[in-house]
């Protein structure tokens, strides 16, 4: 299949990239420099200049389809804007574009009232605040999502809300001002998944307790990170639930399906990267009385590198397309195939980026480190390998019955 991309797509491409050159690669650095100044968990300096240049060119909330408050594009133009702005791990809050704000926004644009709208997404949408999702629990397999325990009763015109979170993103940032939280309002609902709701918890309510932070392989992703966050009879206005109870499952596949392709584009730009990385090293290093470049397991890892990436990408952007033209539901085995692939092929492209840069690769000087952690985190996020290949392997066998 040839994928067309539009002129509008085209155009926003060509002016990424400009802006990738001119601001972001050359500032990576500095950010790394403020986060580990002071206290690592405020928001840095050189974001919040690049949040605002990036606003006056136009280049803001591009994630958003079908929407007036977005750019209007579709998962397939919107794409390879993504894939370049996963190059560098801060760029997509550069450009307002990073997780899980940007399933939140959709999730409040989808179904959120025109209050909830006004409250939480307008300033979203600005870049004023941002978000946190509460979904996985650390006392079940949150991999079945109707495992989920936490509770959310209604007491008079308020819920109260109590359940133990984590891997919350977000929940440690000080901008960080509402959570979607996930709970049970009907535990005894035959239909495991009408047990489910949605619910807004403002971060500053009384109960709301961050615990810790969680670091992934030693690194916490200041100042973002992610949080474990104690939930203790937290009450919130009834005024402040999601499409209706019993809902939350519904919404959690609308919001996972966009989420889901994102991840899978940004790690097809970190992936580009780490092998940028890799060709870049291996030409200027000699071993053995030769470039390393030369050496065949390096031409072949290479070369084995650039098969995974395209493979990766073309099976992403029959995902994004499929959801275009027949809908999120009837793409779910193609969102599951990539959310299986994508994660896979940035953990071995990264990988061989280590290998050679021989010691270097595992310090934190070139970024290959960190990126590993952040790939291999993604292969459990938004469902484990093992649940998306199980649901494949489903969705096949059903061809032949």
């Amino acid at each position: 299949m040839i994928f067309e991309f539009s002129e509008k797509s085209r155009e926003l491409h060509a002016r990424i990239e400009q802006f990738m050159d001119r601001h972001v690669y050359p500032n990576e650095h500095r950010f790394d420099e403020e986060v580990a100044e002071g206290d690592r968990w405020q928001p840095t300096r050189v974001v919040e200049e690049l949040k605002q240049k990036a606003k006056a060119e136009g280049l803001w909330n591009l994630f958003l389809p079908d929407s007036h408050r977005g750019a209007g594009l579709s998962n397939l133009d919107y794409a390879p804007l993504c894939e370049i702005m996963g190059r560098v791990t801060f760029a997509p809050e550069v450009f307002n574009c990073s997780a899980p704000d940007t399933g939140n926004m959709e999730v409040l644009e989808r179904y959120g009232t025109e209050a909830q709208k006004k409250q939480w997404l307008e300033p979203l949408l600005e870049g004023e605040i941002r978000s946190c999702f509460a979904m996985t629990e650390p006392e079940v397999a949150s991999s079945d999502a109707t495992n989920i325990a936490a509770s959310i009763v209604r007491d008079g015109d308020d819920y109260v809300i109590n359940g133990r979170k984590w891997w919350s993103s977000g929940a440690n940032d000080p901008r960080c001002k509402i959570f979607i939280f996930m709970g049970k309002t009907d535990p005894q609902n035959p239909n495991r998944h009408k047990q489910q709701s949605m619910i807004l918890v403002p971060r500053d309510t009384a109960g709301v307790k961050v615990l810790r932070y969680l670091p992934v392989f030693g690194y916490d992703d200041a100042p973002h990170g992610h949080g474990e966050v104690l939930f203790e009879n937290v009450r919130v206005p009834a005024s402040n639930m999601l499409l209706g109870e019993g809902r939350g499952f519904e919404i959690a596949q609308g919001r996972l399906g966009p989420g889901r392709i994102h991840h899978c584009m940004r790690l097809i730009g970190l992936a580009e990267r780490a092998l940028e990385k890799m060709c870049r090293r291996v030409s200027s290093r000699v071993a053995f009385g030769k470039p390393v470049a030369e050496q065949t397991v390096t031409l072949e890892r290479i070369a084995e590198a650039r098969i995974l990436i395209d493979q990766a990408r073309l099976l992403t952007l029959n995902a994004a397309h499929k959801m275009d033209t027949v809908g999120n539901k009837v793409a779910a085995k193609e969102i599951a195939m990539i959310k299986v692939a994508a994660p896979n092929m940035a953990c071995q492209v990264i990988d061989w980026a280590i290998q050679a840069h021989g010691g270097g690769g595992v310090t934190s000087d070139f970024g290959l480190a960190q990126a590993y952690a952040h790939a291999r985190t993604l292969r459990l996020a938004d469902g484990p390998d093992e649940v998306h290949r199980n649901q494949i392997g489903r969705m096949e066998l059903k061809r032949y019955q």
